[in-house]
């Protein structure tokens, strides 16, 4: 596979000692975000997802820097151009006792597009499969309608279910349509109650009191490397202050995302430790580019035409659409001082974006910088587009989503309303955000990507993409940007086996984008954990944390 990838960074602060602290077997995590459900399948989300790999294991896995590696697969590879073989590890208990075999993949493989009410469903990454045979227990041959080099990627980021434990005994048979041998899938409720969760990985499940605390226990039966920690109690700490104060109180030896303002105080201190690593979460900025009226803006006058679409402007009134103007896009983007967002809002813990994934990601473009720094340049571009006063607009933003979100969208604001564009902040929690986001109430938002598959067709398809359900683009594209063209090179690229050409294909893809101010990228989030002494950790580049990967320094 050519998912090339780098994490950038290091441990910051050398780690002492164990303290008798240390040598307990339970550890205690504090999050900054809780999953909204322990059903593996039912949303498609960072803390979602690094919950479930503690107990269901997918094919294959990802480690810090999203290079694959055998977990309940041994082995795959391309058999023919739209064909490939995946050997299943023998041996591998499920923590009922009962054998993990074919059958539970394709089970599992089933049931993604049957989880009730997901919010963001993992069928983006099942739908590439038309044909499932099993010409034994563990042999699987995967068939898709064209060539797909992404899919032993994408068979990484979903986890494995028990057929039997879910009420399966016979066969079941994969289809896109439909498949036969289940007549009634879970419920999500049953996962978060411990009926269902039943997996094959290094924790089982004990007990989840939601807003309150998660408890694993270490699986003893595991086929491979037994985790060093008995127990595991992840408690979400969403508020920054008294995340620090568990960690600094010892109620919790492990913390997500410390604040940038106690960082220094936690790496000077000798009883903390830091690990840090870029990650590959990009924060950007979408426009509303669709219909020739948008919500949110005043002083740009009456429409140019009807509105046609979802939103609330087809429902009442709103403004000319500043956005449709791409020199519109590219003044908003000049006025925005990108590195002293980084020095000064982040701390420094964060690097200027040029494109979508940082140097170094595989499609990444080589070289690739962020836009300079102009305000002049902003102030004559927005008078060429017919605002030589600027306009009103609003900026939505979560304010407990991303490091400092509501902080950096002030910011912004206040470049913008020096360039003419009178700027105000409707800053508001993620739940609210995302509700709100998706009936397309924003002209212009900020927002947060981290890449799944660790390379440059992630963000394209998923934000930058032509809105096509059926092709499975444009899936967070509520800034609706449309260009055919970089639709059918990102479709070309992920249909495209050779490596360096599909990473060509990419960057071409990639630099249509850019060059359209499709969608603005701000920086790159450097991610940092807290530990008490004693504790190592290796920063990854998805930002999970990971019970497996916190150990007892020696």
């Amino acid at each position: 596979m050519g998912t090339n990838t780098r994490v950038l960074g290091a441990a910051l602060g050398a780690t002492m000692l164990l303290s008798s602290a240390a040598a307990a077997t339970e550890l205690r995590i504090g999050m900054a975000s809780e999953p909204s459900a322990i059903d593996p399948h039912y949303h498609n989300l960072g803390p979602n997802n690094e919950i479930r790999r503690h107990m269901f294991e997918s094919l294959i896995w990802q480690d810090e820097q999203q290079k694959l590696s055998p977990l309940l697969a041994t082995s795959w590879k391309p058999t023919g151009e739209t064909t490939w073989e995946f050997k299943l590890r023998k041996g591998v208990k499920f923590h009922d006792g009962s054998d993990f075999t074919a059958n539970d993949f394709i089970y599992t493989a089933c049931r993604i597009p049957n989880v009730k009410e997901s919010p963001s469903s993992f069928t983006i990454y099942t739908r590439a499969m038309q044909k499932i045979e099993t010409p034994d227990d563990h042999t699987l041959i995967v068939h898709t309608a064209k060539p797909y080099p992404l899919l032993p990627v994408e068979l990484a980021t979903w986890g494995v279910l028990s057929a039997k434990a879910n009420g399966v005994s016979g066969k079941v048979e994969y289809s896109p349509e439909g498949c036969i041998g289940v007549s009634e899938w879970p419920a999500t409720e049953d996962f978060n109650n411990g009926k269902l969760t039943v997996g094959t990985g290094p924790f089982k499940f004990v007990e989840y009191v939601k807003g309150d605390r998660l408890v694993l226990a270490r699986n003893d039966d595991y086929w491979g490397e037994k985790p060093e920690w008995s127990k595991v109690t992840v408690k979400p700490i969403t508020n920054d202050a008294a995340r620090v104060a568990a960690l600094l109180a010892g109620d919790v030896d492990f913390i997500s995302k410390p604040p940038t303002q106690d960082l220094a105080r936690l790496q000077n201190d000798p009883n903390f430790g830091l690990s840090q690593g870029l990650s590959n979460r990009v924060i950007y900025l979408h426009m509303d580019q669709y219909g020739p009226s948008t919500v949110g803006v005043k002083g740009t006058g009456a429409p140019d035409g009807t509105y046609q679409g979802e939103g609330p402007c087809a429902e009442s009134a709103c403004e000319k659409n500043p956005f449709e103007d791409v020199r519109v896009r590219k003044a908003v983007s000049m006025a925005i001082d990108r590195e002293a967002i980084v020095a000064k809002v982040m701390g420094g813990v964060a690097v200027a974006a040029g494109e979508l994934l940082p140097q170094g990601f595989f499609g990444s473009t080589p070289g690739a910088k962020p836009e300079p720094y102009d305000p002049a340049g902003a102030k004559k571009l927005l008078a060429e587009a017919g605002y030589p006063n600027g306009f009103e607009l609003v900026l939505a933003t979560p304010n407990d989503r991303y490091i400092n979100d509501a902080k950096i969208s002030q910011a912004i604001a206040q470049m913008l309303t020096r360039v003419g564009i009178k700027t105000s902040v409707d800053a508001m929690t993620k739940s609210v955000f995302f509700g709100r986001r998706n009936k397309y109430e924003f002209s212009l938002y900020l927002a947060g990507w981290g890449s799944g598959t660790g390379e440059m067709s992630s963000p394209l398809r998923a934000l930058v993409a032509t809105r096509d359900k059926s092709r499975g683009l444009g899936g967070t594209n509520r800034g609706r940007y449309s260009n055919p063209e970089m639709d059918d090179l990102v479709l070309q690229a992920l249909a495209t086996v050779d490596d360096a050409k599909r990473e060509a294909i990419l960057q071409r893809a990639s630099k249509i984008a850019m060059e359209n101010y499709a969608i603005l990228p701000l920086h790159f989030e450097v991610t940092t954990w807290a530990h008490r002494k004693g504790l190592t950790y290796g920063a990854r580049a998805d930002q999970y944390t990971i019970a497996m990967g916190i150990k007892s320094a020696n």
